[in-house]
């Protein structure tokens, strides 16, 4: 099946070259674009694309707020955040609002369509860059960050050794590959580690996964 894409990014220029560079995979489709947060809310309802690459600074409605609003509508796409900088609490506070993945805008092509498929499959990218820097920088000064709701804190405590070890890797970024080498074992075992992660914390995807690790404190356990 193809894949629909939407852009929402008030650079024009960008917006044309990474229609371009989707235009080169097999089985992607740019269906719109918007200038603004509000116009990528509105042609995510009448163009149900799978997938918004979504810029987070915008005129009037930003990409958070856009996501925001995307997610709370029960709305079928998921957001993909592209941002130029490492260090930018507008990508924490767009994961936060709902996006599945984020992208350093320097990232190569053949990366981004990588994170398009992936977001599309119903799974999250999570940029290590932009994870284990950036995340990490913001929470530790950001002490007035709302905590997790109580009921997934209560589902961290389900959590084995292991699972928390698991846990902790992603919010740092690392694939299940990556996941695997570190702890020796199948990357086989490592995907269900996750999903069962997942599961017993009431996560939609690694993306919701991070913010209630990071939210609960959990982090901060250290990896052994």
């Amino acid at each position: 099946m193809t894949v629909r894409v939407l852009l929402a990014d008030d650079d024009a220029l960008l917006r044309a070259g990474v229609a371009v560079v989707l235009a080169t995979a097999d089985g992607i489709e740019v269906v719109g674009e918007a200038a603004d947060g509000l116009r990528a809310v509105a042609l995510c309802r009448s163009l149900a694309p799978d997938v918004v690459v979504m810029d987070v600074r915008m005129p009037g409605l930003d990409g958070i707020e856009a996501t925001r609003r995307i997610v709370a509508a029960g709305l079928p796409a998921r957001v993909l955040v592209l941002t130029t900088f490492q260090y930018d609490e507008y990508v924490w506070g767009a994961l936060r609002a709902g996006a599945s993945g984020f992208l350093l805008k320097r990232a190569s092509p053949e990366r981004l369509i990588d994170a398009v498929r992936t977001l599309a499959a119903g799974d999250a990218l999570l940029d290590p860059a932009v994870t284990r820097d950036l995340i990490g920088r913001f929470v530790a000064i950001s002490p007035d960050a709302p905590a997790a709701p109580a009921p997934h804190w209560s589902r961290l405590a389900q959590l084995t050794e292991r699972e928390r070890q698991v846990l902790r890797l992603i919010a740092e970024g690392y694939s299940n590959e990556e996941i695997a080498d570190l702890l020796a074992i199948a990357e086989s075992t490592a995907k269900t580690h996750v999903k069962r992660i997942l599961a017993k914390i009431g996560a939609r995807d690694r993306a919701q996964a991070v913010v209630i690790a990071y939210q609960s404190g959990h982090m901060g356990e250290g990896r052994s």
